[in-house]
């Protein structure tokens, strides 16, 4: 009889928990904006059960619709969106990261001055693989000027330290890190630089292009799959405490890939991750796969996908490599009429292309120039043509910072997405004047042009190389200022909602998602942020101030405000 009351106890328990677990729950009393549509509509209320929407609408309706003891969220005022989407980004860099000390203006103590910098270095740093590690530095922000090598060396002698630049395309290390990387005035660089102080003739310490890529390898090196999950559940934390549901990262390896699914395929992350690998891993994949499922999630309407194809035509403009057609304003340091450069053949952006539209993989283009730019529509052009292959593919082109309006044209009649990053225009804009001109630095995002085109385009905060914040990225497309002040090309603003689509519903439609994600609508999964002020009614230089509130993937809390 015992054993009999127990087994009784239990399978009431069960039922309860699954009766519970079954609730439906009812978001109301705020302002539900739904995101669906070129212009802002709001509803009462919404209904959740389990991953997904069941009903938007009324309240009425909702409480017929959510049944017996729903679970109530009083939004209090507040506002609820669709989840936001990465566009572009580096996720498995912003792990990376966290074996480092954070040294961004987006960080809990930015530092203000180069000695601000080192006192948290030598607070905070933990030695990993034998380095002192600063990662998300950006020398416009310190009040004193940049880091040097002789400030490194006083503060850390015979200890290797490396600190990497928000861009992640230069950093600088101190002399004992300079020993260690084997790196002295003969060594051979085929992409950047390793400069050399004309004055002492020394090493500066500085790294610009591949030399940093490499150098990052070597300080971070290989580690073992258990830190890397480790390093992907704190990177989860940090894009969840930002609103963001789904998350990208560009430039991913095989070894990338297969970390990110297991993590995802473990539910270790409940994240959606999106990897995007260049042309080179697409080789490999479809070496072991001719089929390989290109944009096909693991599970589903979520998971882990490898999106397409990654194809760069140019490096940074904030570091004169991105590559134009008419010579930088300012060249000191370069040749003379200095255009920047190309870093692949117009023979391979034309061969990928063709890949991409013959095996329907997606083409994401990656150009800041506008030369840049013509290498990636030459090589879309000419696919289009040879396959005969019209249809959207949402091929797009990533930052298109300097885009001409000619080139608008281009992407409109090719079907080409826009995947603009207006965060250089606060980093960078004052720098762009100078080195680019006032006209060109005031074209550059050009989001209203694009939008008055009847262009589809996303934004993007391509983190690290800015901060995680979307709202601080559609406070940039909003009010265009810049770093010190000024307001870069006014004429290229768009207002809140416009922006607000670029990480919701428009980024939803870069990856064919738009069924199931990028708007609040019955049917589409519970991915939602809560925020704790509407975008759309504070005074718009307030936007980037706004707080995230909660968190929603897939109907569950994943991240709550403490």
């Amino acid at each position: 009889m015992k054993i009999l009351k127990v087994y009784f106890s239990t399978f009431l328990f069960l039922i309860a928990s699954q009766v519970f677990a079954d609730n439906a729950s009812i978001y109301f009393n705020g302002d539900i904006l739904t995101m669906d549509g070129d212009k802002p509509s709001y509803v009462e209320a919404v209904v959740v059960r389990g991953k997904k929407i069941t009903y938007v609408g009324n309240m009425q309706n909702a409480l017929n619709e959510a049944g017996t003891n729903p679970v109530i969220h009083d939004l209090k005022g507040q506002t609820l969106l669709p989840g936001f989407i990465d566009a572009w980004g580096h996720f498995t860099l912003i792990a990376q990261n966290t074996l480092g000390v954070n040294l961004g203006y987006f960080s809990d103590k930015p530092p203000l001055t180069t000695q601000e910098l080192i006192g948290r270095l030598k607070a905070e740093a933990q030695p990993f693989n034998g380095w002192i590690i600063g990662t998300e530095y950006a020398d416009a922000f310190l009040t004193d000027g940049p880091l040097t090598i002789a400030q490194l060396d006083k503060a850390f002698p015979n200890q290797p330290v490396f600190v990497n630049n928000i861009s992640t395309l230069t950093g600088i290390v101190n002399s004992a890190g300079l020993r260690r990387l084997g790196i002295s005035k003969s060594t051979k660089v085929v992409q950047g630089m390793i400069p050399v102080d004309p004055k002492t003739g020394k090493l500066t310490g500085e790294l610009i292009g591949i030399p940093n890529v490499d150098a990052t390898a070597k300080v971070f090196g290989k580690y073992s799959q258990g830190l890397t999950l480790e390093t992907y559940r704190k990177a989860e934390k940090i894009y969840a405490a930002n609103g963001f549901t789904t998350a990208q990262s560009y430039e991913t390896t095989i070894d990338d890939i297969r970390n990110m699914r297991q993590a995802v395929d473990r539910n270790m992350i409940s994240l959606d991750l999106i990897a995007l690998p260049t042309y080179l891993v697409v080789d490999q994949l479809l070496a072991t796969n001719q089929n390989y499922p290109f944009g096909i999630y693991t599970k589903g309407n979520g998971g882990f996908k490898v999106a397409g194809i990654l194809v760069s035509t140019d490096g940074a403009p904030q570091l004169r490599l991105a590559y134009f057609t008419k010579p930088y304003t300012d060249t000191t340091g370069f040749p003379k009429d200095w255009r920047g450069m190309a870093i692949i053949s117009q023979d391979l952006v034309d061969h990928y292309a063709k890949l991409a539209y013959e095996k329907n993989i997606q083409y994401y283009g990656y150009s800041n120039g506008d030369a840049g730019i013509d290498m990636t529509l030459s090589g879309i052009t000419k696919a289009i043509r040879e396959t005969g292959i019209t249809e959207d593919r949402r091929t797009l082109i990533a930052h298109s910072f300097f885009v001409r309006d000619d080139q608008l044209d281009q992407y409109k009649t090719n079907k080409i997405f826009a995947q603009f990053m207006p965060n250089h225009i606060w980093m960078y804009g004052d720098v762009y004047k100078k080195i680019l001109g006032e006209e060109r630095a005031s074209n550059m995002v050009p989001l209203n042009l694009a939008l008055t085109k009847g262009l589809q385009f996303g934004i993007h905060n391509d983190t690290p190389s800015s901060g995680p914040s979307a709202l601080f990225t559609i406070w940039t497309s909003v009010n265009r200022k810049t770093y010190g002040g000024d307001t870069l090309g006014p004429g290229q603003r768009v207002d809140p909602y416009i922006a607000l689509r670029g990480f919701t519903s428009v980024a939803a439609y870069q990856y064919k998602e738009e069924a199931s994600k990028g708007s609040i609508a019955t049917g589409k999964l519970a991915d939602m942020v809560v925020l704790d002020r509407n975008p759309l009614k504070v005074d718009p230089m307030e936007i980037k101030d706004i707080q995230i509130v909660k968190t929603i993937k897939n109907g569950k809390d994943l991240y709550v405000r403490p």
